[in-house]
């Protein structure tokens, strides 16, 4: 086993251990959430990262051929049709879901949360610069 193989082999496996330990944070946070948009973010994010990773390890560990291209392929089908499918998903719960209130804050214009990101952008600004001042003096 030559030095080039070695390396890819180290590669490939730590492709491969990324993936597992993006899916048993996915399966903790699957279990762990309690409201289904917040298990939902945990399983998009966890799928499309974890299989991407995965894949990858597997087309380092196959080489430069056609096999390589189909995983290569179905990377791009899973970053294309992953986070879509979430997304119809989750705008099917916030349609049908009469309780959304209960999980959390609804805002029925927009304009509403635009002004309060804005007042808690200003608070942090000015409690980033009266932290800066104490240092500085």
């Amino acid at each position: 086993m030559g030095v080039f193989e070695f390396l890819r082999l180290i590669t490939g496996c730590l492709f491969l251990l990324i993936g597992l330990v993006i899916f048993f944070t996915e399966i903790f946070g699957v279990f762990h959430f309690r409201y289904v948009l917040n298990r939902m973010h945990a399983t998009a994010m966890g799928d499309t990262l974890g299989i991407s990773s995965c894949m990858i390890g597997l087309m380092i560990f196959s080489g430069w051929n056609y096999t390589t291209l189909k995983l290569l392929l179905i990377v791009v089908f899973l970053w294309l049709a992953s986070p879509v499918s979430s997304h119809v998903l989750a705008r099917l719960e916030v349609a049908t879901n009469d309780n959304l209130e209960a999980h959390c804050t609804v805002y029925p214009e927009l304009k509403t949360l635009e002004s309060e990101l804005d007042a808690s952008q200003t608070a942090a600004s000015t409690i980033q610069q009266s932290n800066s001042a104490d240092d500085a003096g």
